[in-house]
């Protein structure tokens, strides 16, 4: 339900954290406030919050590396605000963990249309989606521990992953077996709605094969399906 979703806005201007935040408390929502990273943490730390509305451009610790730092200790809903429009920002934004990202200038009902979105994803997976809890997943000879988030190679090398690359390859995992579309994926994993054939798909599933040791012309694990999408082809153990 909307009117107990509470919506931390990250942004230094000021007039634009008083225009969301009116805005959205008239929409149902309620509303917190932070002009930084200092004082987005202080909120964090004091009160609870359902998704985090974070500016790329702040003072100090800027916007990518907030959402880096949060998303390696929290799956809390990110969507990210920016005047930079080049589609490298939008992935690299995506790469640190954030669900969504909106250009500057926007009109608030974009925002609100994305929030809404955003947390009906993460509350509430279609049930044919809902995946198992599990402490770890192992696969080929590889674990990736849920826990710490971490990536484990055969030889119990430890293989870091970004936000995006871990919940990517936990979809995967929850699905093996099964082709999924980038509909799906995008759905899955950051959490809005899709735009249709969205090619950063295609760059997060090279991302994870790199970091499976996957030949890019013949991978064996992660295998593309002409025209349909991608499927996780081992079978996978799941531990609780």
């Amino acid at each position: 339900m909307e009117s107990d979703a509470q919506i931390l806005i990250v942004d230094d201007d000021r007039e634009i954290r008083t225009l969301l935040a009116e805005y959205l408390d008239g929409n149902g929502f309620r509303t917190l406030t932070a002009a930084d990273g200092a004082a987005m943490r202080r909120v964090l730390e004091t009160s609870r919050v359902d998704l985090l509305v974070l500016d790329l451009t702040l003072p100090g610790e800027d916007g990518l590396t907030l959402c880096r730092d949060l998303r390696a200790q929290s799956n809390l809903p990110v969507i990210m605000l920016t005047a930079r429009g080049a589609p490298v920002d939008r992935i690299l934004g995506l790469e640190m963990g954030a669900d969504d990202y909106i250009t500057k200038p926007f009109e608030p009902r974009e925002l609100l249309a994305r929030i809404r979105s955003v947390l009906r994803r993460t509350r509430a997976l279609p049930p044919n989606m809902e995946a198992p809890a599990a402490r770890r997943m192992r696969f080929g000879g590889w674990t990736l521990e849920l826990d710490t988030r971490q990536l484990v190679s055969p030889g119990a090398v430890v293989v870091s992953l970004s936000g995006a690359e871990f919940r990517l390859l936990k979809v995967f995992l929850d699905h093996p077996n099964r082709v999924l579309n980038r509909d799906q994926l995008l759905n899955l994993t950051r959490g809005r709605d899709a735009e249709p054939y969205d090619r950063s798909v295609d760059l997060l599933v090279s991302r994870v094969r790199q970091k499976l040791d996957e030949d890019a012309r013949s991978p064996q694990i992660i295998k593309t399906v002409r025209s349909e999408g991608y499927v996780l082809s081992l079978p996978v153990t799941v531990e609780r």
